[in-house]
C-alpha cells in the first residue's frame, strides 16, 4: 500500500500566502464574519427525527431507472419515506477497462511541472494571454511599457470564469467571454512597491480587472482557437466602466453615494470568479471577494461582509474616495452582486441584479423551470456561509428576435431570493471529525428552501426588502440557514436536474468555538472539501424541498475518510479542493481545483455521476507553478480552462519569478486561457 500523498505548505486552504494576499485579502486569517448564533447543521443534526419522522408528509424523491433522472412524483403516503438520491446503494457490475464514456484517457498523474500537462493523445494551445490587444487601437503587450489606457483594450489579467457562445453567420467562430477575478501588482509591474503605488499602476489594475469579450477562430482540423483581434463584437468591461444596478433594490437608499444620487448606476465590477451562460444567449459574472477593495469600514454590516477598518492592500482609497468608507459609506453596498452582459450588444450596458442577493458570489448557472422560468443556484464562498437560489417569477420567450431578448432581460429582475438549511437523517454521535461514514453507509439528508424576499415584500422579520438584498448574509443568519464550508461553484445537471455544489475547505471546522463535524461537513480541519449533490422534490426546481447527499469527499483516495460515492477508492485519482464545476454531454462532472493539498499542482478533473461507473474520478490536466485551474468549459472535441496567477508563490515578484510559463524563461509570467483537444479529432474522452 502506498503511503498518502504528503501534505505541503501551512497556509489555510493550501494557497501560497502571496494569493491569499493579492485574492481574497488574507480571508483566511481575519475573523469569520458569521458570528450569528442561528443553527449550524451539527445543532441541527442532534435534534433531527429519524429518516422516516424526518420525511413524513414530505415529496417523495424517485429513480426513474430508464431514463437515469429524478422523475416527478405523487405526495407522499402518511409513513411514506423520502427515496434516496439516484446512484448506487447496492452492488455493481464490473467495470469495463475503458472507463465512463467521456473519461476515456489516461489520467494525468499528480505532479509539479511548470506546464500544462495533458493525457498522451491530446494537443494544446495557449488561446489568449493577459495583455493581448482584442480592441481597435490597441498596442502589442510590452510589460515595460504598460499604460492604463492600453491594458483597458487589452485582454485582462488573472482569467476565471470562460464562456463560449454560438457566433451565426462567421463560420468556425465563437464569441469567448472572460472573467478577470484580481490583480497580482507584484508580479505585473516592475519594481513593485506595496507601500506606495503609483496612480498610474492603479490606474492598470483598474483596467486590468472586470470582463472580456472577444471573437475566437476554431482550426479545422484539431481545437486550436485564436483570437480575431479587432472584431467589432470584441470588448472591455473594466472597474471604471458603466453598470446598471437593476432589479428590487436598484434606487435604494443603501445603494446612493455622492456620486451617484439615484442608487442605479455604478462604476466598474470587481473580483469576478466563476460565473454562469443563460438559455437566452448571456452570461453572469459574480462579484466575490470585493470587500478587499474598500477601505475604513466601520458598520456592523461592514464587518459581517468582511471589510476591514484600515488601509487596503492596494491603496485604491488614495487615488478614488469611493474606495473609502469614511468618505463613502454606500460604496460597498454597489458591489457583491451578479453581473448580466450581453456579449452579442457591444454598446449595451451590463446590468446588476439585485433580486439575487448581495454576497461573495462565486457562480450563477441558470436552469429552466417546465415552463420556463429560469432558476439561479448561488454559493457565498465564506467559511461557515449559505447556499441560495433565486427562482424568477417570468418565463423565458423563445426565439432571438428584439421583443424576446428586451424580454429575456428582465427575467432575473423579479422572483423570489431563497436561502438553503439542510438536515442530515444520521445521530450526531456518529461525526466525531474524522470523516468515517455513518451506519447507514452514506452521508445524506433533506433540505428546506426558505424565502428571503419576493420583489418588494420581505419574509424575513425584522428586514426590510432592501435590506435582504443589500445585506443577504444577514437575512440568512436571521432565518436559520445552514452554514456550511466555503460553497463555491453551483451548477444543476442538464442531462439529470441534479444539483452539485463545490464546498472547497474549512480549516476552522471544529476550532475552540467554532462549529464542529456534521453529515454534510463530515471532517474537522476540513483541508480537502467535498461536493453535495441534491434533488428536488418533484425534480422541480421552483421547488422548496430537496433530498441531498455528499457525492465526493475528496482527499487522497488512500485516506479513509475520502469518499468517492462507492465506487473503487484505488481506480481513482487524488483531489483536493474542489472549486468550479462544469458538465459535459455525457453528463460527467468536471472540476477544478484551488489550492490542492496533496503535493501536486491544481487540476481538471472528470467524474461520472450515473451509471455503474459513478464515482470513477480521473485528472485530465495539471496547470503550471503557482497557479489554478479555473473556468473549465468541456465541448464535445475541446477543453478549455483558465490559468489563473501562475507563478504566484511566495517571494516571487516580476525579478524573480516562479515560473516560466507560458513563454518560457526571461518573459514576464502571464494569466492565460488554454485549450485541449485530441489529436486525432475524435470527441475528449470517448
Amino acid at each position: 500500500m502506498r503511503n498518502l500523498l504528503p501534505l505541503i505548505g501551512s497556509h489555510p486552504g493550501g494557497r501560497s500566502a502571496l494569493t491569499c494576499r493579492y485574492r481574497c485579502g488574507d480571508a483566511c486569517f481575519q475573523e469569520i464574519p458569521n458570528t450569528s448564533d442561528n443553527e449550524y447543521a451539527g445543532d441541527i443534526i442532534a435534534g433531527a427525527l429519524s429518516r422516516r419522522s424526518m420525511m413524513r408528509a414530505a415529496a417523495v424523491v424517485t429513480v426513474a431507472t430508464a431514463a437515469g433522472t429524478v422523475a416527478l412524483g405523487g405526495p407522499a403516503a402518511p409513513n411514506a419515506e423520502a427515496a434516496p438520491l439516484p446512484g448506487r446503494t447496492g452492488g455493481r457490475p464490473k467495470p469495463t477497462p475503458s472507463g465512463a464514456r467521456g473519461l476515456r484517457f489516461a489520467a494525468v498523474a499528480p505532479n509539479k511541472d511548470d506546464k500544462v500537462t495533458i493525457p498522451d493523445g491530446y494537443g494544446q494551445n495557449v488561446v489568449i494571454r493577459w495583455g493581448e490587444p482584442i480592441l481597435r487601437g490597441a498596442p502589442d503587450f510590452d510589460p515595460d511599457k504598460q499604460s492604463a489606457k492600453a491594458q483597458a483594450k487589452q485582454f485582462g489579467y488573472n482569467n476565471d470564469f470562460l464562456s463560449l457562445l454560438p457566433l451565426t453567420g462567421e463560420r468556425g467562430r465563437q464569441v469567448l467571454v472572460a472573467n478577470h477575478e484580481y490583480t497580482d501588482e507584484i508580479l505585473m509591474f516592475r519594481g513593485y512597491d506595496p507601500a506606495n503605488p503609483t496612480r498610474e499602476q492603479v490606474e492598470i489594475a483598474w483596467a486590468a480587472h472586470g470582463l472580456s469579450v472577444v471573437v475566437v477562430q476554431e482550426e479545422n482540423r484539431t481545437g486550436k482557437l485564436t483570437p480575431v483581434n479587432r472584431h467589432p463584437l470584441n470588448r472591455r468591461l473594466t472597474a471604471t466602466s458603466e453598470f446598471r444596478v437593476t432589479g428590487p433594490a436598484a434606487g435604494s437608499p443603501l445603494l446612493r453615494t455622492s456620486a451617484d444620487r439615484t442608487g442605479s448606476r455604478v462604476l466598474g465590477t470587481l473580483n469576478n470568479c466563476a460565473g454562469g451562460t443563460t438559455p437566452w444567449g448571456t452570461t453572469l459574472h459574480g462579484e466575490e471577494n470585493f470587500n478587499q477593495y474598500f477601505a475604513n469600514g466601520s458598520s456592523d454590516t461592514d464587518k459581517r461582509y468582511g471589510i476591514g477598518t484600515a488601509a487596503t492592500e492596494r491603496k485604491w482609497e488614495l487615488f478614488d474616495k469611493r474606495f473609502d468608507l469614511k468618505q463613502e459609506p454606500n460604496e460597498a453596498h454597489r458591489f457583491g452582486w451578479v453581473v448580466e452582459l450581453d456579449p452579442y450588444d457591444p454598446d449595451s450596458t451590463p446590468r446588476k441584479r439585485t433580486a439575487l442577493g448581495r454576497f461573495k458570489h462565486e457562480a450563477a448557472q441558470p436552469r429552466l423551470t417546465a415552463d420556463g422560468r429560469p432558476v439561479v443556484y448561488m454559493g457565498d464562498d465564506e467559511r461557515f456561509d449559505y447556499l441560495y437560489k433565486f427562482v424568477s417569477s417570468k418565463r423565458m420567450k423563445k426565439g432571438n428576435s428584439r421583443a424576446a431578448r428586451e424580454h429575456n432581460l428582465t427575467l432575473l429582475d423579479e422572483g423570489t431570493l431563497y436561502v438553503a438549511k439542510l438536515t442530515g437523517d444520521s445521530p450526531a454521535a456518529e461525526f466525531d471529525g474524522t470523516g468515517k461514514l455513518p451506519s447507514d453507509g452514506e452521508f445524506d439528508g433533506s433540505g428546506v428552501w426558505i424565502p428571503l424576499a419576493t420583489g418588494e415584500t420581505s419574509h424575513v422579520p425584522g428586514m426590510t426588502a432592501d435590506e435582504v438584498y443589500v445585506f443577504t448574509r444577514m437575512a440568512g443568519d436571521k432565518v436559520g440557514a445552514t452554514k456550511m464550508d466555503r460553497p463555491e461553484d453551483v451548477e444543476p445537471s442538464p442531462r439529470t436536474g441534479r444539483v452539485y455544489v463545490a464546498l472547497t475547505n474549512n480549516t476552522d471546522r471544529g476550532k475552540a468555538g467554532k462549529p464542529g463535524a456534521d453529515e454534510a461537513n463530515p471532517r474537522n480541519a476540513n483541508k480537502h472539501g467535498q461536493i453535495l449533490e441534491l434533488a428536488e422534490h418533484w425534480d422541480d426546481p421552483a421547488g422548496d424541498g430537496f433530498a441531498w447527499r455528499l457525492f465526493l469527499v475528496a482527499g487522497d483516495p488512500e485516506d479513509p475518510a475520502t469518499y468517492f460515492s462507492g465506487f473503487p477508492k484505488e481506480k481513482v485519482s487524488p483531489i483536493s479542493c474542489p472549486d468550479n464545476v462544469a458538465f459535459d454531454a455525457h453528463g460527467n462532472l468536471w472540476i477544478s481545483t484551488d489550492g490542492n493539498q496533496l503535493g501536486s499542482h491544481d487540476g481538471l478533473f472528470g467524474v461520472a455521476t450515473q451509471g455503474d461507473r459513478r464515482g470513477e474520478l480521473k485528472q485530465f490536466l495539471t496547470v503550471p507553478t503557482g497557479a489554478e485551474t479555473c473556468g473549465p468549459l468541456i465541448q464535445d472535441r475541446r477543453v478549455l480552462v483558465a490559468v489563473q496567477h501562475p507563478g504566484e508563490v511566495d517571494g516571487a515578484s516580476v525579478e524573480k519569478p516562479a515560473s516560466a510559463w507560458p513563454d518560457g524563461p526571461g518573459r514576464i509570467v502571464r494569466p492565460s486561457v488554454v485549450a485541449v483537444w485530441r489529436k486525432d479529432g475524435g470527441d475528449i474522452g470517448v
